[in-house]
C-alpha cells in the first residue's frame, strides 16, 4: 500500500485538470493529480506514438511537469471512496489511498454509441475510438472510410482519418441543414471556432444523413445510409460513429453529488453540492476545450482560496458557455435514431444482450437480474448509456468497485494512515 496525503487531490488530467492543477499550484499547496491514461492529456489531446500535439497542449503538460509541488499519479485509477475525504487507487505499481482536504474532479466524458444492425462487426467502431486508435499509430492508408453521427468531433476525426493515408467517403451528420445553417450564421462571436471550422471543414460533409446498416459477413463491406430523402449504399472498409459525449459522472454519483441533465451541478465557483468537492469540465456538461481551461482554472483557484483570481475568470467562462449552448441547441439527436435497432440488434456487445430482450425489462437492475447485461468488458458504460437514450432508463447507481481491480486492492478497502508526499 502507497497511502499519501494531499491538500488538493484532482481527478483527470485533461484540460480541466492540468488547468485546475496550474491554478491550484500558485497557492504552493501540494497538489496530486491523476489519470488513468498512460500520459496527461485527457482524450482530447491524447498522446500516442503518431500523436502531434497542439501548442497549447505542449504548453500546459511542459508547465505541469516543472512544478515541484504537483504529483503526478499517471495509468492511475479510482477504484472507490474508501473513508471521508479519502479515496481508494490502482496502477501497475499496486494499490493505495489519497487523503485530501479539496477535491476537484474533471473526469471528462465518452461518446455516445448508438446501436443499430451490423454495429457490432468488425471495422466499426466508434469515431473518437478511431481517432485513438489513429493517435497510436494505426495507418488507414489507402482504405475507405465513412464517419457518421453527430457533432464538431465527427470533423476532427475526419481529418485524423486523412491525416493517417484513408479517404473519407461520407461525413454524415444527422442534424439538419437548417439548424447547421444558424449555427453557422451565429459562429462569428467566437472567431476561434470559425478558422478551426474553416480549417477542418470537409467536402463530404453531409446534413440530415445517417447510417442504417452496417453490412458484411466477417467484416463490414458497406453502409447502408438515409440522405435526406434517399438510401445510398457505400462500400467502406471502416465505419466510425458518435452520437456526441455523456459526462462521466459515476465518481460524483458514488460521492452522493447532486446530478442536473446527466452532468454535475456546481455554482459559480465550480463546488458541487458537496464542500470543498469541486467539479470541471465535461462531467459538468459538454462544452469542448475552451470551457475545460476556464472551469478547471476557476475551480482551481477556488479550491485553493484565491477567490479573486476565480472570479477574474467568469467572463471567460460565460462566453465558452453560449459555444456549449449553440453547439446543444444545433446538434439535438433525431428520434428517429431511437428507431434503427431492430430485436435482435445487440444492445449489449459485451455480453451480446439484444434490444428485444432489454425492451422487455423494467429498469437496468430488472435487466441485469435476467441477463449478464452490463456485467462484460465495459461495465456498463456503453449500453447503461445507450439504454438511458433509447429507453428513458434513468443512469444506474454506481458501485463499488468503479472498475475491476485486483484481489488485493479489493482486499485493501479499509482507510490506512496516510503519509505526507511532501
Amino acid at each position: 500500500m502507497n497511502n499519501v496525503r494531499c491538500e488538493v487531490l484532482i481527478i483527470g488530467a485533461g484540460p480541466a485538470g492540468m488547468s485546475a492543477a496550474l491554478a491550484a499550484s500558485e497557492s504552493r499547496q501540494q497538489i496530486v493529480m491523476l489519470d488513468d491514461n498512460p500520459r496527461p492529456g485527457g482524450q482530447i489531446w491524447r498522446d500516442g506514438p503518431a500523436a502531434v500535439l497542439p501548442t497549447l497542449a505542449q504548453f500546459y503538460r511542459q508547465a505541469i511537469t516543472a512544478l515541484d509541488n504537483v504529483t503526478l499519479l499517471s495509468g492511475t485509477k479510482i477504484v472507490a471512496q474508501s473513508g471521508p475525504q479519502q479515496l481508494l487507487y490502482e496502477n501497475d505499481k499496486g494499490c493505495g489511498t489519497i487523503d485530501y482536504q479539496r477535491l476537484i474532479l474533471c473526469c471528462g466524458a465518452r461518446e455516445l454509441l448508438l446501436p443499430f444492425p451490423g454495429w457490432t462487426l468488425p471495422g466499426v467502431t466508434g469515431a473518437g475510438g478511431l481517432q485513438a486508435q489513429i493517435k497510436n499509430g494505426l495507418s488507414l492508408q489507402g482504405e475507405r472510410v465513412v464517419i457518421a453521427g453527430s457533432g464538431p468531433l465527427l470533423l476532427a476525426v475526419a481529418d485524423s482519418v486523412t491525416q493517417a493515408g484513408g479517404k473519407v467517403t461520407l461525413l454524415a451528420e444527422q442534424a439538419s441543414v437548417t439548424s447547421l445553417a444558424r449555427f453557422a450564421s451565429g459562429l462569428w462571436h467566437w472567431p476561434e471556432k470559425v478558422r478551426q471550422s474553416l480549417r477542418l471543414m470537409n467536402r463530404h460533409y453531409r446534413a440530415n444523413s445517417y447510417v442504417l446498416e452496417a453490412q458484411g459477413q466477417q467484416r463490414l463491406t458497406a453502409v447502408r445510409v438515409q440522405q435526406g430523402g434517399k438510401v445510398r449504399t457505400i462500400a467502406c472498409s471502416r465505419l466510425a460513429c458518435g452520437f456526441g459525449l455523456v459526462a462521466n459522472i459515476e465518481l460524483a454519483m458514488l460521492m452522493g453529488c447532486r446530478i442536473e441533465n446527466a452532468a454535475i451541478a456546481v455554482d459559480d465557483m465550480q463546488q458541487t453540492s458537496i464542500t470543498n468537492l469541486y467539479a470541471a469540465g465535461e462531467c459538468t456538461g459538454v462544452g469542448g476545450s475552451e470551457l475545460a481551461l476556464a472551469e478547471g482554472a476557476i475551480a482551481g483557484y477556488a479550491a485553493s482560496g484565491n477567490i479573486a483570481s476565480a472570479r477574474a475568470l467568469l467572463e471567460k467562462r460565460s462566453k465558452w458557455q453560449r459555444f456549449a449552448a449553440a453547439v446543444s441547441q444545433t446538434f439535438v439527436l433525431n428520434p428517429r435514431l431511437k428507431t434503427l435497432g431492430t430485436a435482435d440488434t445487440f444492445l449489449c456487445r459485451c455480453e451480446d444482450v439484444s434490444l428485444g430482450q432489454m425492451s422487455r425489462q423494467t429498469g437496468w437492475m430488472a435487466a441485469k437480474l435476467n441477463s449478464r447485461c452490463g456485467m462484460g468488458a465495459c461495465q456498463g458504460k456503453i449500453c447503461a448509456t445507450a439504454a438511458r437514450y433509447l429507453l428513458d432508463w434513468p443512469l444506474p447507481q454506481p458501485r463499488v468497485p468503479l472498475t475491476p481491480v485486483r484481489l488485493e486492492t479489493l482486499v485493501s478497502l479499509t482507510p490506512h494512515p496516510p503519509k505526507d508526499i511532501s
